[in-house]
């Protein structure tokens, strides 16, 4: 059991752990998070067998899209970090699928009305006025994205307390203003908030580590001391508790100006 190792062995597992792509099954048995009620693989992978012509932005390493049952005549991916170019092109390559790496803010690389479904699962930022741009009238944007306030518990237990404007700033209902300024009709919007158990020090350091946006700058060396706190007050009291926040948004571009 992870229990009876050091905080020193432990940490070195959540360093040496691999962080390219969107695979969490390292955390399996170290750390769980409920998921959200709308099965986003499951109803992404519905609207991909409809199409004709699909974008998945920011795709990470490749493996949402690549549970997909089924894929459209034309599909491509964007990425803009190289470890998950290279994963995404060796995992997606079978499958039909093009990658191209894209920075996440740089424009889009496609013509106008290129794709009639666009895709992002937990993207870093929604260009939404790109995102219009290259759907087709009538096409659809489907996403699954990181709410307000996500995991907070955590990195405020590092960075101390956050004022209001951060910890608000990926509400939904920005993302909902912000995709109809683009010109879009948003015809789904659902959030939830979701219970995340930590149950050892290792998977604090990987998860940090992974999702480097949540401690800028995190580092085992910068902080060792809070690290050891953690891990003292997960033996001592069981798994450190957060909440992580999640909501889903479809947004169609209309058929006639």
């Amino acid at each position: 059991m992870t229990t009876t190792r050091t905080f020193e062995a432990l940490v070195d597992e959540g360093v040496a752990a691999p962080v390219e792509g969107w695979d969490f099954s390292w955390f399996e048995g170290r750390a769980t998070e409920e998921r959200p009620s709308w099965g986003y693989a499951r109803a992404m992978g519905e609207r991909l067998a409809r199409a004709s012509a699909a974008l998945d932005i920011q795709t990470g390493g490749g493996e949402v899209l690549a549970s997909a049952p089924s894929l459209p005549p034309l599909i491509v991916a964007t990425e803009g970090w190289p470890p998950n170019v290279a994963k995404a092109t060796a995992l997606l390559h079978p499958r039909g699928a093009v990658v191209v790496a894209s920075p996440e803010d740089a424009p889009l690389p496609f013509a106008d009305g290129a794709f009639d479904l666009v895709t992002s699962r937990h993207p870093v930022t929604t260009h939404w006025s790109e995102i219009a741009r290259v759907l087709r009238p009538g096409g659809t944007y489907f996403s699954q994205q990181v709410g307000p306030a996500s995991v907070f518990e955590l990195v405020e237990y590092f960075v101390g307390p956050l004022s209001q404007d951060v910890r608000n700033g990926r509400h939904p209902d920005r993302a909902r203003a912000a995709a109809e300024a683009a010109g879009l009709d948003v015809v789904d919007l659902r959030a939830e908030r979701l219970r995340i158990e930590f149950h050892d020090i290792g998977a604090v350091v990987h998860f940090l580590r992974k999702v480097i946006w949540m401690v800028p700058g995190f580092t085992v060396d910068r902080y060792r001391t809070e690290l050891r706190a953690l891990h003292e007050r997960i033996e001592a009291k069981g798994p450190f508790v957060a909440h992580s926040a999640r909501f889903l948004i479809e947004a169609r571009k209309p058929r006639h100006p």
